[in-house]
């Protein structure tokens, strides 16, 4: 009997082999063997204990929720939720719930690819192995996807001209950046929740945690840039984050502290913008020691020669009027230099150039002294004294200053000398005034026949239509009503900077005369901002004529947003601003435009440590 139970099939197979000799009870079986097959794993894997990385996922993305607005990224919804790739729990150690993608949820095949790799495992994300255990199997894979090794690449990375051979090269990214960036915000948030006098594990912790984040940060500046090392301290910060979580649960105070932090870091901002825009005013105003240099120099060689020889180097006098007059106040040797270089290699017609360089009495003899030496080629120049205009008020030189007013590019008696144009050129019927931070790119002679339409000044303007910027209501008060009544308050400002001048016309308007009697109404009360802009916009209110503005192009001393065919059209490119192309502030990708007029090999340049 007992032989007989063991040699007895089981009920359920036994079931099976008498049902097949029937086709109807045939169908039944196979149907009943489908539904064991399909409802078996559901039920063994309804006791698979996963519950421990979600439940951890949702606390921490409930604790983050109220902080998006400040943290960018900060959540374990970050790829540093699946770092962990084996979870403890009560029965030993399991491994994480899969990621099932749906349909929709479908994306490009290398970047899924990518994903998955990046949320299985944060090292070979990298393209780094730690330890064993399978990865170099995985890594291995990768690497033959990545040089048309086995697997070719996906052909929806085929780009034009190209034949996709293999894996798509992979993104630059700074996912790992940021989220250490998160990190860090979190960490001393925490950390401003201990007491002052604290010295904790934990904290001690945060702090050792802190330090090594903001020293891997202060080295990498994308995800490519982090090493094997600095991917381990994103772990070491994410235990001790956990850890800081469990010990600060009140997630209203840690958004008080995070909102309290981010005004603190705001007005931080403000004060250091605040700060970096006056430093870079005072190096505007400031005199490069090479430059300095130079002037003393030349004055000192200037000053040892004999006075006749001295005279000899500045007998030109010309004042023809069917020659091209360029007017420049300067009392920099370099952008003098540079304006007459770039305008002399552009011209057709450089021999019927006369350059008229006024400077004040103290670089006079440095600013002689370096165009006796190094003459503009086929140009004339002459080099005037401001000194020795005796016409001009006794007190000129100090007329401009204004109470609490320091920047020179306001108060200097060489700015408001274009005021008397006709006075220093008494012969001449046209002058182009050209400011010392300009470099000349096209041949200007066409500014000699522009029709003037009977005004005085040929101008770019500075607004747009349709746009309130640059208005003339930004630089004068128009409170007052003897202003607000003789001025539209949205008229078009313009540019000085390159401007050509009808003498001949001033004079025959006597806008000199209206010069000095709204400087007159300046001194008794403050009506426009400082400097000689404003001012000049209301001597020559209406007596303008708009000029193409390819013929002036301006911001190269303020904006980095200029485009290169903005720099190719442009006839005269103007620095305008504090950064000029002699300072160290000089914005890089504009400085040679400057420096390609200046020869660094002069020997003046080279023991006064000039250089590009």
């Amino acid at each position: 009997m007992r032989n007989a139970d063991r040699s007895a099939p089981p009920p359920f197979f036994f079931t099976m082999r008498i049902s097949l000799r029937r086709p109807r009870n045939l169908f039944l079986a196979l149907l009943c063997l489908s539904c064991v097959l399909f409802l078996v794993p559901p039920v063994l894997l309804s006791n698979f204990p996963t519950d421990l990385s979600a439940a951890r996922y949702a606390a921490r993305k409930e604790f983050i929720g109220d902080f998006s607005g400040i943290v960018k990224n900060f959540s374990l919804g970050h790829p540093s939720d699946a770092l962990t790739l084996k979870q403890e729990t009560d029965g030993g150690v399991k491994e994480p719930t899969g990621i099932v993608y749906k349909e929709r949820d479908y994306r490009d095949p290398v970047n899924s690819r990518n994903t998955t790799i990046h949320n299985t495992n944060l090292d070979e994300a990298n393209g780094l192995q730690f330890g064993n255990g399978g990865g170099g199997e995985r890594k291995q894979e990768n690497a033959n996807d990545s040089t048309g090794g086995k697997k070719p690449g996906p052909s929806n990375c085929t780009t034009a001209g190209e034949h996709n051979e293999g894996a798509c090269p992979q993104p630059v990214t700074s996912n790992k950046i940021w989220q250490m960036e998160d990190q860090l915000i979190m960490a001393k948030a925490f950390l401003q929740f201990a007491p002052p006098s604290s010295n904790s594990h934990l904290v001690r912790e945060l702090k050792q945690r802190i330090k090594e984040i903001e020293r891997v940060l202060s080295q990498a500046k994308k995800d490519s840039d982090l090493s094997r090392s600095s991917l381990q301290k994103i772990k070491a910060m994410e235990v001790t984050l956990s850890k800081a979580e469990k010990s600060y649960p009140d997630c209203s105070a840690v958004a008080s502290k995070l909102r309290a932090m981010t005004y603190n870091t705001e007005e931080q901002l403000r004060a250091q913008q605040k700060q970096a825009s006056y430093f870079i005013q005072l190096a505007g105003r400031t005199l490069p020691k090479g430059l300095h240099c130079l002037s003393m120099r030349l004055t000192t060689e200037y000053f040892t020669m004999q006075p006749e020889e001295r005279e000899l180097l500045n007998r030109h006098d010309v004042q023809k009027p069917n020659l091209y007059h360029y007017a420049i106040f300067s009392d920099n040797i370099l952008a003098c230099t540079v304006v007459v270089n770039s305008t002399v290699s552009k011209s057709k017609e450089p021999e019927k150039i006369v350059f008229h360089v006024v400077t004040d009495s103290l670089n006079f003899p440095a600013m002689v002294m370096w165009f006796s030496l190094n003459p503009p080629g086929q140009a004339t120049i002459q080099i005037q004294n401001l000194d020795d205009f005796k016409w001009l008020p006794a007190s000129f030189s100090s007329m401009f200053k204004q109470p609490g007013v320091d920047d020179l590019r306001y108060t200097s008696a060489l700015n408001h000398l274009r005021f008397y144009l006709p006075e220093i050129f008494p012969s001449l019927d046209k002058v182009l005034l050209l400011d010392h931070d300009v470099v000349v790119q096209r041949d200007l002679r066409g500014l000699w026949s522009i029709n003037m339409k009977g005004k005085i000044n040929g101008a770019v303007e500075t607004c747009r239509e349709g746009e309130a910027f640059n208005r003339l209501e930004m630089l004068v008060n128009f409170s007052d009503p003897v202003i607000a009544s003789s001025f539209d308050a949205k008229a078009c400002l313009w540019a000085f900077g390159m401007n050509m001048f009808d003498l001949k016309e001033w004079r025959r308007r006597g806008l000199s005369r209206i010069y000095h009697n709204w400087l007159q109404v300046g001194k008794r009360q403050q009506l426009w901002k400082a400097g000689s802009l404003p001012l000049g916009q209301l001597i020559f209110y209406n007596q303008t004529v708009p000029l193409d503005r390819w013929w002036h192009v301006l911001g190269f001393g303020h904006d980095s947003s200029i485009s290169r065919r903005e720099v190719d059209k442009a006839a005269v490119i103007h620095y305008d601003g504090n950064m000029k192309p002699w300072l160290e502030i000089a914005i890089d990708k504009y400085r040679g435009y400057w420096n390609k007029f200046l020869d660094y090999n002069n020997p003046y340049f080279q023991q006064c440590n000039i250089h590009t």
